[in-house]
């Protein structure tokens, strides 16, 4: 008989929202999990039907929960399970600031990682696909 209420941090865990259980725990301990614009408690039950709020910076996602699942799920079944409500404000905020990463990076943070000079290296291509380029041997040939 499936159940009809969960901890919230199990949950979230089993909806691979968080890696682990432990992170999700102390998500919610640290008040960036809420319910109702509530922060809740780890132990806080949740139903379907709730919305679940999580703040991970810069972002926070909306989800709903449509069935309770006791045991953690293959991504493919997931969306059975939570409706995703998160605005498309937060995704193209979450763009932005990974975009920002690179511009504004701190002094002392050392050396990019290679999946962020990967990411450099696609942001730069998708900005130039985009642009023209003058080519100046054309432009010195025509003054002649």
């Amino acid at each position: 008989m499936p159940k009809s209420e969960e901890r919230v941090d199990k949950w979230l865990w089993c909806m691979r929202v968080f890696k682990t259980r432990t992170i999700a725990t102390d998500a919610c301990k640290k008040g960036r999990v809420s319910i109702g614009g509530v922060a809740v408690k780890p132990s806080r039950t949740v139903k379907p039907g709730d919305i679940i709020d999580v703040k991970k910076p810069p972002v926070t996602y909306t989800f709903r929960v449509v069935q309770i699942a006791s045991n953690r799920l293959g991504a493919k079944f997931v969306p059975e399970y939570l409706e995703n409500l998160t605005s498309p404000s937060q995704y193209e905020l979450l763009e932005i600031t990974k975009i920002s990463g690179f511009v504004d990076r701190q002094k002392g943070l050392g050396r990019p990682t290679k999946r962020d000079s990967r990411e450099l290296s696609r942001f730069k291509e998708e900005s130039y696909a985009d642009s023209f380029f003058l080519d100046w041997e054309d432009d010195d040939e025509e003054d002649d």
